[in-house]
């Protein structure tokens, strides 16, 4: 009788075990949350709850057993550890590994690139659709100097911060996220070696951001950019106006015109660089890094002006006197309007 009592105690035993092998091998190996395409992504926003993470998992993966699913995500806890992100997967994954995933935030980071930026709403537009933060909130951050001037930048000259480029983000970054990390970014870019050659310039940092601005949108040939960079630091050296196009498409918030005529620089702005001497306010534009080192590397030359040439290849004319210019901005003027190009 003790022996048949120890047989069905050892054979339930065993049968438990099997049992209990049984699911645990389903949980972590057979039973996968399947990806169906090239990618799956799963994007968790902050405060979303389980149901909401639930349906989204539900309609970018297949789970063949959902009721599994759920249990293991119940015996992990995830329903009130849930963590905001952007999760992409590439491959099938057990149910367990998912979870484990989602539930210590493991994320995949997204490449943020933004370049042609003109203003604070352009850069906030285009990141806005990149991270969690939407444009509006990042728009409001940058709008409001109380978040940055202790860093000591103004609404004018803020933009100076965001170098073009591709940068690592993790989604669920806020507004405040991005400038910080873009500030961070910045003050790596500015290194002693730029630092001191700004010095040696005799500019801050914000007025070689400001000068490279101008140079970027001056320039359609990166090889010159250096070169006319040495024409602005000519004239600021004697104090002359800068008289820089491109200023006044900003001052008019007009960037379609290509033909400045003499009405548009009787515009009242402070970014019309011919009544005013000097810098304008800020930036006309997120500087590049390739403006930036153009203006802290200016050609060393006495060029005072520079007109595009007639052939419009792309290329200027240089001129140390107001004569020799006058003659090839007057080429260029009848180009222009044999090409009917009048504004």
């Amino acid at each position: 009788m003790l022996k048949s009592v120890l047989k069905y105690f050892l054979f339930a035993f065993i049968f438990a075990g099997l049992l209990a092998a049984y699911f645990l091998y389903r949980i972590f190996i057979s039973e996968e949350v399947r990806v169906t395409d090239e990618k799956a992504v799963i994007t968790i926003p902050h405060e979303a709850v389980w149901q909401q993470v639930r349906d989204s998992i539900y309609s970018n993966l297949e789970i063949r057993n959902k009721k599994l699913f759920e249990l293991v995500a119940r015996l992990k806890e995830y329903p009130s550890l849930i963590k905001p992100g952007k999760y992409v997967f590439r491959k099938n994954i057990s149910y367990v590994r998912f979870i484990n995933i989602l539930r210590a935030g493991e994320q995949t980071p997204v490449m943020v690139t933004f370049n042609n930026i003109r203003t604070i709403y352009d850069l906030a537009g285009k990141v806005g659709k990149q991270i969690e933060a939407d444009s509006a909130e990042i728009a409001e951050f940058l709008s409001d100097p109380a978040n940055y001037s202790k860093d000591g930048f103004t609404k004018e000259n803020i933009i100076a911060v965001f170098i073009p480029d591709t940068y690592e983000f993790y989604w669920n970054t806020t507004a405040e996220g991005f400038y910080r990390r873009m500030l961070k970014e910045y003050n790596r870019f500015w290194n002693d070696e730029r630092k001191k050659k700004a010095q040696d310039l005799g500019l801050s940092l914000i007025e070689v951001s400001i000068l490279a601005s101008i140079v970027d949108d001056e320039v359609a040939k990166p090889e010159e950019k250096p070169r006319i960079a040495g024409v602005y630091i000519n004239r600021l050296r004697r104090g002359m106006p800068l008289q820089a196009c491109p200023t006044i498409k900003f001052a008019l918030n007009d960037f379609s015109i290509t033909r400045i005529l003499d009405k548009y620089l009787e515009v009242d702005s402070p970014y019309n660089t011919y009544k005013h001497k000097g810098f304008p306010p800020g930036p006309i534009g997120c500087p590049t890094a390739e403006g930036i080192d153009a203006v802290l590397n200016a050609e060393k030359h006495d060029y005072l002006y520079f007109a595009a040439r007639a052939d419009f290849s792309g290329y200027h004319n240089f001129s140390r006197t107001l004569a020799e210019h006058n003659r090839y901005a007057a080429q260029y003027q009848r180009e222009l309007n044999k090409r009917k190009i009048y504004r």
